[in-house]
């Protein structure tokens, strides 16, 4: 086999160009397939840790009225845990209600939380340190469809637990930055104590975020649902974008592929006297069979190299810098941060070093299969037997 080595690699650095040709394209192929994967793991990756951190905690504790995907359950999705189950859980109390900026009417939630929660990145303390007489929090996509700054007052009318209409003004007493549209978009962040006050519902909540300690047990009229549940969303629309990119890449290494096979039955047509000598020397046709494979399957190394030499350097810094979107996850509904930043672990690589040097490896010796049926007589007179 080592022969085999030596004399494919001698056949290949005489063919010139086309030996050179063949390989950039597969490499080319290599490289999609590696910064694909790599971005759509790394969007995965920062994904999920920006759902657990602003949004679903360990997991979520939910009234069995409230659905988060519907917003007619808001009004009586909510109720009273007792307080020796409250442990290692923040309550979060949500009302619908209307936001009045600059004389325009705007739909909006008002999202109730305990202050001193350290559960999730919302800047709660900012809430604490606020002398306002209702002190709020909103992101920085909310601050610009409204127009509201720090230090800004806005009218916002609810209704209370009669259903009765009530307004006040709130003050704007920080801004946010978040790439969770559902922790942004349309969301009003006010100390739970104060909504409980504007509604009269007192130690009411529509949900509680857990944090690691939680441990959950069955409770009447309240479901639990897992960190992994709350991600599974998320999980199914990465897995479709994986799907979906394979057509892609699988495309660009049909190309590559294909040029490697019509060069190999070309070399099988050409070289008809050369494959007679070998025999005539003493080789086995098997043997012949197993130089021309792996002529095609050094391409891929080939190809391998050629991806390090250009592709190493463009993929590290596309790793470390990150590439910029021109949409943010609030315009699609999904976590999605304004830069993404692609994660090209070992396992990937060389994943996608065995699926290149495999195919190549395949694609070669189907046109190789024809050297066991040649005649090495008619084969040194170049005939096609």
């Amino acid at each position: 086999m080592k022969i085999a080595f030596k004399l494919a690699y001698k056949n290949l650095m005489g063919a010139g160009l086309r030996t050179w040709l063949n390989a950039g394209v597969l490499s080319f192929s290599f490289v999609v397939i590696v910064f694909y994967n790599g971005l759509i793991d790394g969007w995965n990756q920062q994904a999920r840790v920006d759902g657990v951190n602003w949004e679903y905690g360990n997991g979520h504790l939910l009234n069995n009225a409230y659905d988060a995907y519907d917003p007619f359950s808001i009004d009586e999705g909510h109720g009273i845990l007792p307080k020796n189950q409250q442990e290692n859980l923040t309550p979060i109390f949500i009302r619908q209600a209307t936001i009045y900026p600059q004389g325009r009417m705007m739909s909006a939630q008002l999202k109730g939380i305990d202050a001193k929660q350290t559960v999730l990145k919302i800047p709660t303390q900012l809430l604490l340190l606020s002398k306002a007489e209702i002190p709020a929090l909103i992101g920085k996509r909310m601050a610009s469809s409204t127009n509201l700054k720090m230090g800004d007052e806005v009218l916002v009318r609810w209704r209370d637990k009669n259903g009765t209409y009530d307004a006040a003004n709130v003050t704007i007493v920080g801004v946010f930055d978040t790439n969770v549209p559902s922790v942004d978009g349309g969301q009003i962040w006010i100390p739970i104590e104060k909504l409980w006050l504007m509604t009269g519902l007192k130690n009411h909540a529509s949900l509680f975020v857990a944090n690691e300690k939680y441990s959950y047990s069955s409770i009447p009229r309240w479901k639990f649902e897992s960190q992994e549940f709350l991600l599974k969303e998320l999980t199914k629309i990465i897995n479709m974008k994986k799907t979906s990119g394979s057509i892609i890449y699988i495309l660009l290494m049909a190309i590559g592929l294909l040029a490697i096979f019509d060069t190999q039955v070309l070399s099988v047509f050409r070289r008809q006297k050369e494959i007679g000598t070998y025999i005539a020397l003493g080789m086995t046709r098997s043997q012949v069979v197993r130089l021309f494979t792996a002529e095609g399957s050094m391409y891929s190394i080939f190809a391998a190299v050629l991806a390090f030499i250009y592709g190493a350097p463009i993929l590290w810094y596309l790793a470390k810098y990150g590439i910029g979107f021109p949409i943010s996850g609030d315009t699609v509904g999904i976590i999605m941060a304004d830069r993404m930043y692609p994660i090209f672990g070992l396992g990937l690589i060389i994943g996608t070093l065995l699926l290149v040097v495999i195919s190549a490896t395949i694609v070669s010796f189907l046109p190789a299969r024809k050297i066991a049926k040649m005649n090495p007589v008619e084969a040194l007179k170049g005939k096609i037997s």
